[in-house]
């Protein structure tokens, strides 16, 4: 052999098979039950396609076959971390149609309630990610301490911790009393501390910054095609987020900014982290002042009975969720049971996005970019 056949330029290229895999259904860093068809290239994805349809609610044929009072209660199980925003999307759609005005207290109820839940959902988001990571911090440590604590309020006041129906067509479920409101202004006065805890043991760390800096980059351009909202929008460059933009309840009364990076290159899974610890603090803040805000009155303007209906029209209402923009179509002809329902669900366009993400990814950095998106399955097969 020469000494020109024997270099390393003269060797033949290893060609590899393409191989096809299933990740899920029954996976645990799925977060419910998603199944990934990837292309592999090695350890490298060329192609990644989410299967849906494994976890299917029947969210709007239910709300089609259900009355108004039996659908309030149901509109909890879809998205099961943020409730309550299902709740005011379903509510603000029917209270549109009715022409109605709720009471002003009730209003800041709602307010109030949400941004908890808020909270308590980037919480839950926090610990699980870090654990789909290889970190213990999360799931049984500092997260669901607070998180608990949230829980226990709404149940105090819902009687439930998850499935609330709290915010009901026509104001909210129950007035709090004197002591619930007493025990969420401590939370709240020790919540900054608590997430300053956090960030000491995950927003520098060594091994997080090298499994989600540069990783899943979403370029501002490509989250807009897919119609990406929430913190995973706001981290590509968009300030997009309905409370500011599109006003409603009564956020033009509060004091608060919309978090967002000004980055239309893209934001990466680490900014989409940052932009979650930073809405915590800013929904903290919203809760405080509506504490010190909130009036006196009635929190419920429309009876509570089997038979309620709703008048005849069409209605669409939309709230910022913890995952992005919420919206609620429906058709009514002034019976009990609405005619058509349609759910704008932020997970489902959120999930779309992920294939074009993990492209040209190490397997290993799958469930950094897709834990990034805080997709909840339920929300996506409605």
């Amino acid at each position: 052999m020469s000494t020109q056949e024997a270099t390393p330029n003269a060797l033949p290229k290893l060609k590899t098979d393409e191989m096809v895999i299933n990740m899920g259904p029954q996976h645990p860093a799925t977060h419910g039950v998603l199944r990934m068809v990837l292309t592999l290239d090695g350890e490298w994805v060329r192609h990644a396609e989410a299967v849906l349809g494994h976890l299917h609610r029947a969210q709007e044929w239910q709300g089609q076959n259900r009355t108004w009072f039996q659908y309030q209660a149901l509109i909890d199980r879809v998205d099961y971390l943020s409730g309550m925003f299902t709740s005011w999307a379903l509510c603000r759609t029917a209270e549109v149609l009715e022409e109605q005005t709720i009471p002003e207290r009730a209003e800041w109820l709602r307010v109030m309630v949400s941004e908890m839940n808020r909270i308590s959902s980037h919480l839950l988001w926090l610990g699980t990610y870090l654990i789909d990571l290889g970190a213990m911090f999360g799931f049984p440590f500092y997260p669901f301490r607070e998180r608990e604590k949230l829980l226990d309020l709404f149940e105090e006041v819902a009687g439930q911790r998850m499935m609330f129906n709290y915010i009901r067509i026509g104001g909210v479920q129950r007035d709090p009393k004197a002591t619930w409101f007493q025990r969420l202004r401590k939370f709240t006065e020790e919540f900054n501390d608590r997430v300053d805890e956090y960030e000491a043991i995950v927003t520098e760390n060594p091994i997080f910054l090298r499994r989600t800096k540069g990783v899943g980059i979403l370029p501002l351009s490509l989250a807009k095609e897919f119609g990406v909202t929430g913190p995973s929008l706001r981290g590509s460059g968009s300030n997009l987020d309905l409370r500011k933009t599109k006003p409603y309840s009564v956020y033009p009364k509060l004091d608060f900014n919309v978090q967002w990076l000004d980055k239309p290159e893209g934001g990466d899974t680490w900014d989409r982290y940052i932009l979650r610890i930073r809405e915590m603090r800013e929904s903290n803040r919203i809760i405080q002042q509506c504490l010190d805000m909130i009036p006196e009155g009635p929190v419920i303007t429309k009876k509570q009975i089997a038979g309620l209906r709703v008048k005849a029209g069409e209605g669409f209402s939309a709230v910022e969720s913890p995952r992005g923009i919420l919206g609620c179509y429906v058709t009514s002809n002034g019976s009990d049971k609405p005619v058509r329902f349609r759910w704008r669900n932020p997970s489902f366009c959120n999930l779309s996005v992920c294939g074009k993400l993990l492209e040209n990814h190490p397997i290993a950095d799958i469930m950094a970019i897709f834990g990034s998106i805080d997709v909840i399955l339920p929300d996506v097969d409605r």
